[in-house]
């Protein structure tokens, strides 16, 4: 029974992730999609049930005068079916029903419902762009999922199933004590006013409390991630207390809307208890009053006092319960700036898979801009640039930082789109194909390959999930792995392969997790190479021992290959020199030494392989 329920609300749809509607309504029905059915059942349960306990109250002032009137010796032949009949509403219909929404309530929804919403919301994400992750706390971003998700939930549960229940049995009460005597529900009347006048005036101030408490919240959860991650830093620069400021401003940022919320919610308790109390000694003076004049009988005053005293029980649970409503807004409010913004870069409507080819890589006159000067123009990163590199061809780009190199392999990947332009493997057009398709087909170094959090199996066959493991071992052998691995251990007690390597591979060396990533794309064999600073992480030894390698890699494939230690890309097959987003020189090492231009004066300040400090400008890619 457990069991058929949970398999009610699929946690995981396949169904194409969309981007949610930015209004709250849109955000909050792009996300509920699915599990309206299960919310509406929920309601109308909650319906039932407040109906069912109004309609029992309302009996008790019945029983009441027929114990008065009638006959000890009459009285089961006079009351017995009805007594029977609502015997079965309490003892039967009221727990079947309660059983049911409590099934759909915590089976079908509470778990379910927030683990659907994190899975759309977080393959959403997948797909956003780079830069979108760069703009912001990766922390940050997780916690405003993980809260959204959990938010969205409460609010439509708690419209569906509070609401519901809260409006039926309101109603109800007041239906009943006015069948009673009209007068008898004046006081009823008076404290839903009251009542409706402290939610309205509250309420959504606690809403808004509640936005800025979970925008606090996430950049301080933000803030610890980002320590953490880079304690290495923090210790490296002894800024250990210059870290507990910075995070001491974070918390007291977010400690001052806890007191906001806090002062709110006792305000809202003080208010609450004095109408509660005056709804009940209103309606007990009332009824005494019509009693004692013979106006009604004693079965309305033994249901209408008993009925103020339990809406005076459920007052607090209903405020707390709006209170938790309206908080929950004001996080879905929160993650909708982060959670339902526009892809920067999408994939075009008609789309299609990057046919496989030789790799022949055209750039034609591709401009993009980023930024802005003092002036609010903006800045020529790549301007009207117009490579074309043959299949199996080599070449290396080379210039000072800020020259375009990295931004022509980002555009050629389709992290940005262009201003103008285009960009061509094998004849199609990048802005054309999905970039899943486009990105299979580019293998990359980075100099900063940073790994997952999981085995160095997992890492190394993120290449192509599907290897064997000899496969595996092969592409370590290439990549001059095979030595160190054996060795790894983990705090778990595993081992080699199976060895995990820490957030971003900290357990690693430099040049441990650099061999990693070049086994990595040596598995995915893509026909398109890219190298941006591929050995940078080295010694010397290791990267003699690493450049032997690479030309097995590099055999066959189309390879654009970026490096400041020029002496490692001097055997390409052709040398692109870029200067202010341009191509300046083009040639082979040689020819562009007896240019006796840019290229040779870089090559004659190299100091160990490195370009000197003063051919380095300040401005980074």
């Amino acid at each position: 029974m457990f069991r058929w329920f949970e398999s009610r609300l699929d946690p995981y749809p396949l169904d194409r992730p969309q981007m949610p509607p930015r209004n709250f309504w849109g955000f909050l029905l792009h996300y509920s999609r699915g599990a309206v059915p299960w919310l509406v059942l929920l309601a109308i349960g909650s319906g039932l049930i407040a109906l069912i306990e109004v309609m029992l109250f309302g009996y008790l002032g019945d029983l009441v005068n027929r114990l008065a009137e009638t006959p000890r010796d009459q009285f089961w032949q006079v009351e017995g079916s009805r007594l029977a009949v609502m015997g079965g509403l309490l003892l039967i219909a009221l727990p079947v029903l309660n059983a049911l929404s409590s099934m759909v309530m915590h089976q079908t929804l509470l778990g379910n419902f927030p683990q659907r919403i994190r899975w759309q919301a977080h393959r959403y994400l997948l797909r956003q762009s780079v830069g979108y992750f760069q703009d912001e706390f990766a922390g940050r971003i997780a916690q405003r999922l993980m809260q959204t998700a959990l938010a969205v939930r409460e609010v439509a549960m708690k419209m569906m199933d509070v609401a519901s229940y809260v409006i039926i049995y309101f109603i109800g009460a007041l239906v009943l004590a006015a069948s009673q005597d009209w007068r008898l529900a004046l006081p009823f009347v008076a404290w839903g006013a009251a009542y409706g006048v402290m939610l309205w005036q509250i309420i959504p101030r606690l809403g808004r409390v509640a936005e800025a408490q979970a925008d606090a919240r996430s950049a301080m959860t933000g803030q610890v991630v980002d320590s953490y991650t880079n304690i290495a830093t923090v210790k490296l620069f002894s800024h250990s207390d210059r870290e507990e400021a910075w995070m001491r401003r974070g918390m007291d940022r977010f400690l001052q809307t806890v007191y906001r919320q806090m002062r709110l919610s006792a305000l809202q308790d003080m208010l609450l208890t004095a109408i509660n109390v005056s709804l009940v000694a209103a309606v007990t003076a009332v009824g005494l009053m019509l009693w004692t004049s013979g106006q009604i009988s004693v079965g309305a005053v033994a249901v209408a006092v008993p009925l103020a005293l339990r809406l005076n029980n459920m007052a607090h649970w209903i405020m707390w319960e709006f209170a938790a409503l309206f908080e929950n807004v004001g996080t879905v409010r929160d993650g909708i700036a982060s959670l339902a913004l526009p892809r920067a870069v999408q994939d075009a409507p008609d789309a299609r898979p990057l046919l496989p080819g030789p790799g022949a890589v055209r750039f034609d006159h591709v401009t993009f801009r980023y930024g802005a000067d003092e002036a609010d123009r903006p800045l020529a990163v790549l301007d009207d640039l117009t490579l074309h590199i043959a299949p199996g061809e080599r070449v290396g780009l080379i210039g000072r930082s800020g020259a375009g190199k990295s931004t022509l392999v980002n555009l050629l990947l389709r992290f940005h789109d262009l201003e103008s332009g285009a960009i061509t493997i094998d004849g199609q057009d990048v802005s054309r194909v999905t970039q899943d398709s486009l990105r299979a087909a580019i293998g990359v170094v980075t100099q900063d390959s940073s790994l997952l959090h999981r085995s160095v199996r997992e890492n190394i066959a993120y290449g192509r999930p599907d290897s064997a493991e000899d496969e595996i071992w092969e592409a370590a052998a290439m990549a001059e792995a095979q030595g160190f691995i054996p060795d790894l251990s983990d705090s778990h007690g595993r081992s080699g392969l199976d060895a995990h390597v820490g957030e971003r591979g900290v357990k690693l060396s430099g040049g441990q997790r650099q061999r990693i990533a070049i086994a990595r794309v040596a598995l995915k064999d893509a026909p398109v190479l890219v190298l941006d600073e591929a050995t940078s992480a080295l010694d010397s030894e290791a990267e003699a021992a690493i450049q032997s390698r690479l030309d097995v890699l590099m055999a066959g494939k189309t390879v654009i290959a970026i490096a400041h230690r020029l002496s490692t890309i001097a055997a390409m097959d052709r040398l692109v020199v870029m200067e202010g987003g341009r191509i300046v020189e083009m040639g082979r090492h040689a020819e562009l030494l007896a240019q006796n231009g840019l290229y040779a004066r870089l090559w004659s300040r190299q100091s160990g392989g490195f370009l000197a400090a003063d051919a380095v400008e300040d401005a980074a890619e």
